[in-house]
């Protein structure tokens, strides 16, 4: 397993990471307008840019295949998804340590939106709710996320 920078030649992949596992997974836990609201929200531009500001990594398995991504914004971690095949094999720890490594070498606290599917897991790692959110998208429905914290050494 490697994890390394994403190129703008990764664009669509991670794109691909982030959409199929939201299509796939968020449907369990959210209503259709958020899922549709996660879609969104996940732009190709907002993907390139996070890429050009060089906050993108990529996880690829031993085969070669690319299976997860993790945004890092300073110290708040974002967009860590793992394609649904392959959650379960230890991809999404991977990227959370590599993530929490990098965020610690500057900083003394993570920040990061957990989304329903998610919260448990960070739960188990430490992490703490700090605020409870809600945004009713477009066609009424609601979506409903915490922002959590976990204090690391720096």
């Amino acid at each position: 397993m490697e994890i390394k920078e994403a190129s703008s030649a990764d664009l669509c992949t991670v794109r691909d990471i982030t959409c199929n596992t939201i299509r796939t997974i968020y449907p369990r836990y959210y209503p259709a307008g958020a899922v549709d609201y996660f879609l969104k929200y996940h732009s190709d531009q907002k993907i390139a840019e996070d890429i050009l500001r060089h906050r993108t990594f990529i996880c690829i398995d031993d085969l070669g295949n690319i299976v997860g991504t993790v945004t890092i914004k300073e110290n708040d971690i974002g967009r860590l998804f793992v394609l649904p095949e392959f959650q379960g094999k230890g991809f999404g720890k991977a990227l959370l340590d590599f993530a929490e490594e990098m965020i610690s070498r500057k900083y003394t606290e993570i920040i990061l939106d957990a989304s329903l599917a998610a919260k448990k897991i960070y739960l188990k790692r430490g992490y703490t709710e700090t605020e409870y959110n809600t945004v009713i998208t477009d066609n009424g429905d609601y979506l409903c996320w915490d922002k959590m914290t976990k204090k690391v050494k720096g």
